[in-house]
């Protein structure tokens, strides 16, 4: 065997669990709870300029891409219109 491939061996042993090992068992609750991620769905209801204004801005403002939203959809009130962002944020 060659002495690069006896050094690799050496080294992987340290990371094998042996028998007898007497190591503290893991305590869970001193560990952050790691933080996951829950669905928001934004809502921008108005005129079609109102809302693909704000759209736009929102963009800009680094918020959301123009094509992260819904394509504007009827109310069904006059010159209303609607479009919906969904995303997943993180909760800690």
């Amino acid at each position: 065997m060659t002495q690069s491939k006896k050094f690799a061996k050496s080294q992987q042993k340290q990371y094998l669990p042996t028998q007898g090992n007497n190591a503290p068992p893991l305590n869970l609750s001193d560990q952050k709870p790691s933080p996951k991620r829950e669905p928001i769905k934004h809502l921008l209801i108005g005129s079609p300029k109102a809302v693909t204004s704000t759209i736009h801005l929102l963009q800009v403002l680094g918020y959301a891409n123009v094509g992260d939203w819904s394509v504007l959809l009827p109310t069904g009130n006059p010159h209303e219109v609607m479009s919906i962002l969904s995303r997943q944020i993180l909760m800690q």
